[in-house]
């Protein structure tokens, strides 16, 4: 068990190993480089191998793995020799999207198959190499709130069961903490990937809806999972940073 008597936020990650996977990009490098400036030794997990190899020397992190989420034995390659883990961070997963009624399924499955069955694929491959204190963040979503009529209703469930799960396995795994980190608009390489061309134009729309006239940053997330993982006593919460999106 951590001694919480004389708890210091600003040093409840030094020496740490966190494992952040899919922390290559957005959020998730955010998070792993915040991390590392607390003084945590972080292992990031991407899905390509070239790309987590560059981005761990290219900041000096610990370790890299590479794998598909989905893939139970990729997941088990990549970290059958991962070794001692305090802090596990899940923030991989694609944005699917398509209409129930006309969407290929397999597609769809993705959404579920990113998310719960990658964290469930995850935590039994790390086992007892998880601290029995340890901290597991996940991500889930505004969608989860608020579902759209834009294809995105699976996507929304499996934002949802993020949370749902979340707290289940806060009560099925402690002493360990389980959390959800929920964003807002972000401005990330996903965004881009999705809207294409069209970006630029929609974060100016969007923007102008917001009560902060603005969309977040990666950064602002990033800071948030630290958060969850350097704060003892939140647990089985879902953190909301999305600048008052859910407002309006």
């Amino acid at each position: 068990m951590s001694d919480t008597t004389n708890f210091n936020p600003s040093n409840a990650l030094k020496g740490k190993r966190v494992l952040i996977v899919g922390g290559t990009s957005g959020i998730g490098l955010a998070a792993a480089i915040e991390a590392q400036g607390a003084g945590a030794r972080v292992t990031v997990l991407g899905s390509d191998q070239e790309r987590s190899r560059t981005v761990a020397a290219e900041h000096g992190f610990e370790g890299w793995r590479a794998a598909d989420v989905t893939s139970p034995d990729a997941i088990q390659t990549a970290l059958s020799d991962i070794g001692h883990v305090d802090h596990m961070v899940l923030l991989a997963g694609t944005f699917v999207a398509g209409k129930v009624l006309e969407a290929d399924v397999t597609y769809l499955r993705r959404a579920f198959e990113e998310r719960i069955w990658a964290a469930v694929h995850i935590l039994r491959t790390l086992g007892d190499n998880l601290s029995a204190d340890a901290s597991i963040t996940f991500i889930s979503g505004a969608l989860a709130d608020r579902p759209n009529a834009y294809g995105t209703a699976v996507l929304a469930a499996a934002s949802a069961a993020m949370e749902a799960f979340a707290r289940g396995l806060a009560m099925e795994l402690a002493p360990r903490r389980v959390n959800t980190l929920s964003p807002g608009p972000i401005d990330t390489p996903i965004l881009s990937k999705t809207l294409g061309d069209g970006r630029a134009a929609y974060l100016q729309s969007l923007a102008e809806k917001l009560p902060l006239h603005r969309v977040g940053t990666a950064e602002e997330a990033g800071a948030a999972v630290v958060f969850l993982m350097a704060n003892g006593w939140m647990n089985g919460a879902v953190l909301n940073i999305d600048g008052g999106s859910r407002l309006v």
